[in-house]
């Protein structure tokens, strides 16, 4: 017999709240059994929801799956991403909202980075909001797709992640990622304070060493959750 998910499986899996979980059953975008007054659901059920909202997540993803190496900081900072563009009546999660995300998270690596290259966030913020504003209308409750690039940045993360030999990826390759992704909002707004991939990559490297000098946990395991 088949095994199903429970609502707390599926919100850890679409990194969304178990309320958000509820209302996607009761606004009939995602198939929920009511067993014993509990939502139960299958997993192709949820893959289905997943392929029709253009979530970047996998069903219970193998060990070598890039997705299953996100530490809990980064899976933060994606669902950070998405309330940014709820926030901001934006239709897609693009790079412009991972690096709001990134900044608003504020502990783990990628912030400190930012933080050690001198980028306000406050002038960030404002600049995205010059070239990309408020939509006028909500576009309603629940996890939102990402956009073309914000799935080209996370490729990239993951391919910054393999270069550093990291078997992980935390914010600091989210915000690699998003440098990357040059034809995104967030590269260019990081370009104008001065940031380039290049000096981020070394900075990473910086505060990983100073880390690892000061005796803190391996990234990935127990350091940056």
């Amino acid at each position: 017999m088949e095994r199903l998910l429970t609502t707390e499986e599926v919100a850890e899996l679409l990194r969304i709240d178990p309320v958000t979980v509820r209302r996607l059953v009761t606004r009939g975008e995602l198939i929920g059994y009511r067993i014993a007054g509990e939502y139960r659901f299958t997993e192709a059920g949820v893959e289905n929801f997943v392929e029709s909202q253009r979530v970047v997540v996998s069903i219970a993803p193998g060990p070598d799956h890039p997705l299953s190496r996100f530490t809990e900081r980064a899976r933060k900072v994606m669902s950070l991403a998405n309330e940014e563009a709820y926030r901001y009546h934006h239709d897609g999660v693009g790079t412009e909202h991972v690096l709001l995300a990134i900044m608003s998270e504020r502990e783990g690596v990628g912030a400190r980075v930012l933080n050690r290259l001198e980028v306000q966030p406050g002038e960030v913020r404002e600049q995205i909001e010059m070239v990309h504003p408020a939509g006028e209308q909500p576009v309603g409750d629940g996890q939102i797709g990402m956009t073309q690039q914000g799935k080209g940045s996370l490729e990239l993360a993951v391919q910054e992640a393999r270069s550093l030999g990291h078997h992980y990826l935390g914010t600091e390759h989210l915000l690699l990622g998003v440098l990357g992704e040059e034809g995104g909002l967030a590269s260019q707004v990081l370009l104008q304070a001065g940031v380039t991939l290049e000096k981020a990559r070394e900075v990473v490297k910086e505060v990983l060493a100073s880390e690892q000098k000061a005796g803190a946990p391996e990234p990935g395991q127990d350091g940056e959750k």
